[in-house]
């Protein structure tokens, strides 16, 4: 799935792929569907090949394989010593389907290095990649998340690796059945029982190895500028998309993510991953990754007060038995000495603020983050400053605004926003809906588990996602008026008219222009990471 890089200043990429001919020759393609199925030949040669067609952002992840990138793979896989001696491993489809067994001869502390140093990238193949598409594939996830990752020093499964050895039956995964798998076999729930198993062990393991607790020291602060260790995804109702730092206000949920976490998220849901696999094969991933999601959020009560875990839990799945989500609340007591009332933002703002690694520049969403006691303010009174302008999408977007409605009724949670300035230098930003879900902890039935009373939205300055939903165009003088109808819109024919003046609708003789644009900008602020924009998911109400 990477386009790979690299490191030249033009906009070239590449894909590796498998070839029956050595470099030299033209590439005969090997096609499979994993790239660990059993390429059918003797002799495989990996060949880098030049990407021609166009770049859609939707497909279009990028990793850089520079100088850097080489050097980093020497530091990590050939200078330590192996835990066994390299051999190669054969093609059993259970086998290569388990990563912690294919590559067990390989240092943990290797593997996890390489994807914290490339987390944006693996996390964005499993967010913005084909197994995050759709409504039903997503509803496994809330609509504003942030994810951390627990540091190499203090990861068990890094420390002992003899731990993953000992559980490696249960880090098995339902890719291992293929893309043949067939719905009934998914009512045993075979790999999620298993992934409860470990789940349970994990939690009874860091209990037994840390006495006082865990610290912030336990969270991975970064090495390099470039590095992420905290990232937001936000899910866009049929499409996701994730971004590097704490981007909204304080979500309702926090994950925290380990070796064997991570390992199984990208194996599962990338690598192992066939898109056009039976609803079997479909239905059996997105049951698993139920288990693993309460394993992530788990993670992360594990830093809070023993008090305050079940009840914060219970509140991220309403209307849910904990029990029938398999939750083990750790016996850990909390290392931190809390001092509020609300654990979970006092530990977000000390790990930002005093944590994180400062040459990430990851710092709180000036726009949209609300920190203890601050309430949201109110409308400026004249739009003088870029400020005036975001604080007013800042008041606007709290829990309740009428407008939300109309998004949500279309599922239309994107929007791009143009705001033509008198100077010139017109900004680009986009609207973003946060749909409440009261849990996430079924298939179907969405729509009876939200609560638009509690819907949110953050504004983004720049374009995010690959599908935009609605296209807006204000100029600077009509703001007054673009605030007013956002903040009392109502289902009303005039609201619609009053609408109509800035929102585009498909049918709008605007739209072309609207859209080129949108992707001009986006080239211009994403110069390697932009591609063109999908408008399948456009607001579909022509008018």
């Amino acid at each position: 799935m990477a386009h790979l890089k690299f490191g030249t200043p033009t906009n070239e990429y590449y894909e590796m792929v498998r070839s029956k001919t050595a470099p030299g020759q033209p590439i005969d393609l090997i096609p499979t569907v994993r790239p660990y199925d059993d390429p059918g030949v003797e002799q495989v040669y990996y060949r880098f090949r030049k990407i021609y067609s166009t770049i859609v952002h939707k497909t279009h992840m990028v990793f850089n394989l520079d100088d850097a990138q080489l050097q980093r793979f020497e530091e990590l896989f050939i200078q330590p010593e192996w835990l066994q001696t390299p051999h190669r491993v054969g093609y059993d489809q259970k086998l290569s389907a388990n990563p912690f067994v294919a590559f067990e001869q390989i240092p943990p502390r290797s593997r996890y290095r390489f994807l914290l140093d490339n987390v944006l990238y693996s996390i964005g193949t499993f967010i913005q990649g084909p197994v995050c598409k759709g409504q039903i594939a997503l509803n496994v996830i809330d609509d504003h998340f942030w994810v951390m990752f627990m540091d190499p020093d203090h990861d068990l499964s890094i420390q002992y690796p003899g731990f993953l050895k000992l559980y490696s039956d249960k880090l098995r995964m339902p890719i291992e059945q293929g893309s043949n798998q067939q719905i009934v076999s998914t009512l045993t729930d075979e790999y999620g029982k298993a992934a409860v198993e470990f789940y349970r062990a994990r939690q009874d393991y860091y209990a037994s190895h840390n006495y006082a607790g865990l610290g912030y020291e336990f969270i991975w602060k970064g090495n390099r500028a470039s590095d992420a260790p905290v990232l937001t995804i936000y899910r866009h109702f049929d499409s996701a998309s994730v971004h590097k730092g704490v981007l909204g206000n304080l979500p309702k949920t926090i994950w925290v993510l380990d070796y064997p976490l991570l390992e199984r998220i990208y194996y599962a849901l990338v690598a192992g991953f066939d898109v056009y696999g039976t609803a079997g094969h479909h239905l059996a991933l997105r049951l698993y990754m139920d288990a693993l999601r309460v394993e992530g959020e788990s993670s992360f009560l594990n830093f809070l007060p023993p008090e305050n875990r079940q009840e914060l839990m219970q509140s991220w799945y309403i209307g849910v038995e904990l029990k029938k989500m398999h939750y083990y609340p750790s016996t850990l007591p909390a290392k931190i000495p809390f001092a509020t009332g609300e654990p979970k933002r006092e530990f977000m703002e000390y790990l930002v603020n005093k944590h994180l690694l400062p040459a990430t520049e990851i710092m709180f969403d000036p726009i949209n983050y609300l920190s203890a006691g601050v309430a949201y303010p109110r409308m400026p009174e004249k739009y003088a400053t870029r400020d005036d302008y975001l604080r007013a999408f800042t008041s606007l977007f709290q829990p309740g605004t009428p407008f939300f409605s109309l998004f949500n009724e279309h599922n239309a949670n994107l929007a791009y926003v143009r705001i033509r300035l008198k100077n010139g230098k017109d900004i680009a930003g986009s609207i973003v809906i946060n749909r409440w879900h009261d849990n996430v902890a079924f298939l179907l039935n969405e729509d009876g588990r939200l609560n638009p009373a509690k819907d949110s939205a953050d504004f983004i300055p720049g374009l995010i996602g690959s599908y935009p939903n609605y296209f807006i165009d204000v100029r600077e003088e009509d703001l007054p008026d673009f605030f007013d109808l956002l903040g009392n819109f109502k289902s009303s024919p005039q609201s619609m008219e009053r609408l109509a003046k800035y929102g585009i609708n498909r049918a709008d003789d605007r739209l072309w222009d609207a859209y080129d644009w949108f992707q001009q900008r986006f080239y211009e602020d994403e110069p390697v990471r932009g591609g063109l924009f999908d408008l399948n998911r456009y607001y579909y109400n022509a008018q």
